[in-house]
């Protein structure tokens, strides 16, 4: 049930005609949707070419449609020579945790994250749409109904539904809704990379706290996004995802842009 708040809000917005209703409501698609997750930094010298791939995977056809990809900003990079202004310790921390889980014993970057697992691109041979595609075969694990409203001045509520009809994976099942950015440069003047520019997509600026799924299967949550002035608008997405803690398997993903 959505609340009152949210859908007078929702209400409002369609009356004085700054978006219709159906263009803030989305719901995840029949078959599963994998998250596939970058780990990188403008200090680190070998990231530009995972950036530039990672980019370029709607051109290839994996869209948000097929896959939703994420890229993580990572901290520890900050004190030899440049300090990356996307970068955030929770993304360093995010990696660390699935290293734990994966039982690697250190990080790196660049690393991709596909379903959870370490993912390494071949060397002769990019098997990326494959590997994504033998996933999508696979039912959603996962329901996820995804409504944002737009509050004057620069605020977004997202409201999360999600539903799980098997009941060995709620236990185990967290959320998220993160507000991600496309379309950034940067000139870097110091560091690795330096007199460099670089290009970056689906940068995360913010993620949310995980959320348990309850043992009924069902989880209703909101989140606030304040949007700052730097951020451009008609770059921004939100996206929402169900993960296995344990497994870091992807029990379904949803991407959409944000309410215009």
């Amino acid at each position: 049930m959505i609340p009152e708040r949210f859908a007078l809000a929702l209400v409002l917005l369609t009356a004085c005609g700054v978006v219709a209703a159906a263009q803030c409501s989305a719901k995840s698609a029949k078959q599963r949707v994998p998250l596939l997750e970058l780990y990188t930094s403008e200090g680190c010298n070998s990231c530009p070419p995972a950036d530039r791939w990672f980019s370029a995977l709607p051109t290839r056809g994996l869209t948000p449609q097929r896959v939703v990809a994420l890229g993580f900003h990572v901290d520890y990079w900050n004190d030899l020579g440049w300090s990356d202004p996307f970068s955030k310790p929770a993304y360093s921390a995010r990696q660390r945790s699935a290293s734990v889980r994966n039982k690697a014993s250190f990080v790196y970057t660049p690393q991709l994250l596909l379903d959870g697992r370490d993912y390494r691109r071949g060397f002769f041979r990019d098997d990326l749409p494959g590997r994504i595609a033998d996933i999508g075969k696979g039912k959603a694990l996962a329901v996820i109904r995804l409504d944002q409203a737009v509050e004057p001045p620069e605020t977004v509520n997202a409201h999360v539904s999600v539903t799980i009809a098997d009941p060995a994976r709620r236990s185990d099942a967290q959320a998220y809704v993160a507000l991600y950015e496309n379309n950034l440069s940067n000139r870097i003047t110091a560091g690795e990379n330096r007199g460099e520019r670089l290009q970056h997509d689906f940068v995360v600026r913010e993620l949310s706290q995980p959320r348990s799924v309850g043992t009924d299967g069902k989880l209703v949550f909101e989140h606030r996004f304040d949007l700052e002035p730097r951020w451009k608008r008609k770059d921004l997405h939100l996206a929402a995802f169900v993960q296995s803690q344990s497994a870091g398997e992807t029990l379904q993903a949803i991407a959409v842009p944000l309410c215009r």
